[in-house]
């Protein structure tokens, strides 16, 4: 499967009128959430949760908010295994729209769970929304029912709680609401494009009647991620730190690793993970592997960089939307660094002049640009082959001018891709991709000219982080 967002399709730089400036990034493999335990039981009849979400991980059961008990209670509102949507209160389940799966990692989608036992017709009294719209069905709770979320008990954001403590969140979460007492429509968390009329975009929720238990978490504070902005008692982090703190927001939308474009040949079964919001990649040694962008362009400059956690054996570059995942060789279409010993390669040509060496913990640095169609990648800030990214039609140095076929590649195949893999089981490859939002932190943070992005090194002029509000101006 390709990556999902195409050049474009930019919802998420739409005006909006409204703009969230941070998100929170839930590593599954770090079981991180967060967790509160109310002072009193507020209305468990009628309440209302709403979320943004940028989904990360496949193929588990991750809840969104919940709790549960050792004597087997529970009330969890999560994404299922089947990547279903499911509301489920002690076994009486409610989905959203029964057999939607809801798997793209490339865009934000706003979710929301509008309870109201008091409801004389069934489905009224269980809600689910995505993106605006009404997607419930299935089995509702009895009327008047007194639900367990919002009692005097544990409740999680990320968790299902105290005891089925295995569903942890492997996504992006932003604009995280719950509201005590009042059953919401979607349509005041979020509202349609003006101009765009199929495009789902936030609006500011600070005028709701919150309620007793109520929380607003905006996740701004990076020291604080659990801060209630509607000025409640603030939330534990658990296994959350300050990098976990993002720009990704449902109005800029940043490139990651697609891990549905996601192959890897596994000799062992360590296989190859996707990981701290699909941005960190690894290929066990012994093990082939390939990741894309979610973003594809096919005009302006971009910049990102990538840090090498360990050097071994793989490649790091671009491709074009021809590469397939599943092709032992797909560097026949795109132009790379080998990382292991340090050389160019565009398909079968193979170059080793102008080529740095690299180390653990560097910094690759990578310039595309597409008006020219060239291609220049760094260490450290340094530019190999003596290369200028911003010497325009000239392209000196760039790494496309030394292949024969290099210009071509860039300029004959549609939309280019940052990309990485590894085609030799003869080593494995570690990186954090940092397309402006990195899980890592930087010695220094430089943003581009736009003021996006949160780079070890700054920009050059005129390259820009892969971001909705950024391809909007310029892809």
């Amino acid at each position: 499967m390709l990556p999902t967002i195409a050049t474009g399709n930019v919802a998420s730089a739409l005006p909006t009128g409204y703009e969230v400036a941070n998100s929170c990034r839930f590593n599954y493999g770090d079981s991180a959430y967060l967790t509160r335990t109310f002072g009193s039981a507020g209305n468990q009849k009628t309440w209302t949760f709403s979320t943004w979400c940028k989904r990360s991980k496949f193929g588990a059961q991750q809840t969104l908010f919940g709790t549960s008990s050792a004597s087997d209670a529970y009330h969890l509102f999560y994404w299922g295994s089947d990547e279903s949507l499911t509301h489920n209160f002690n076994g009486t389940v409610t989905n959203a729209s029964s057999g939607a799966k809801f798997r793209d990692p490339s865009a934000w989608m706003h979710v929301v769970c509008a309870v109201d036992t008091t409801q004389g017709v069934a489905a009224n009294r269980v809600k689910l929304y995505v993106n605006g719209v009404s997607v419930g069905s299935g089995n509702y709770p009895s009327e008047n029912a007194d639900m367990t979320l919002n009692s005097a008990t544990r409740c999680d954001v990320g968790s299902s709680g105290a005891h089925y403590t295995s569903h942890m969140c492997g996504h992006y979460l932003a604009e995280t609401v719950f509201i005590d007492g009042t059953q919401y429509a979607a349509s005041d968390f979020g509202e349609f494009d003006e101009d765009s009329p199929t495009i789902w975009k936030p609006k500011d929720v600070s005028g709701l009647t919150f309620g007793t238990n109520g929380f607003y978490l905006d996740y701004e504070d990076s020291a604080n991620l659990g801060n209630d902005a509607n000025g409640g008692t603030d939330w534990t982090e658990t296994n959350l730190a300050a990098t976990d703190q993002a720009t990704d927001t449902p109005t800029n939308n940043f490139a990651t690793l697609n891990p549905l474009d996601h192959y890897y040949n596994a000799t062992s079964n360590t296989g190859a993970t996707s990981t701290e919001g699909n941005t960190k990649f690894v290929i066990a040694s012994g093990n082939k592997g390939f990741a894309r962008s979610t973003i594809g362009v096919t005009a302006g400059k971009w910049y990102w960089e990538c840090k090498l956690h360990a050097v071994s054996k793989g490649f790091l570059g671009i491709c074009n939307s021809g590469a397939e995942a599943y092709n032992s060789t797909p560097q026949v279409h795109a132009v790379y660094i080998y990382e292991g010993v340090p050389d160019f390669r565009s398909g079968a040509q193979v170059l080793t002049t102008g080529v740095a060496s690299i180390s653990t913990d560097d910094i690759m640095n990578f310039a595309l640009d597409m008006d020219n169609h060239a291609f220049y990648i760094g260490v450290n800030n340094s530019w190999m082959n003596s290369g200028d990214p911003t010497s325009g039609s000239s392209r000196t140095g760039a790494i496309s001018e030394l292949f024969t076929t290099g210009r071509a590649i860039i300029s004959d195949s549609g939309e280019m891709f940052a990309n990485l893999l590894n085609t030799s089981t003869s080593g494995g490859i570690n990186t954090s991709m940092n397309f402006g939002n990195p899980a890592y932190a930087n010695s220094s943070s430089v943003a581009d000219a736009n003021g996006y992005g949160a780079f070890e090194f700054a920009p050059p002029t005129n390259y820009f982080a892969l971001c909705t509000k950024n391809l909007a101006e310029y892809g």
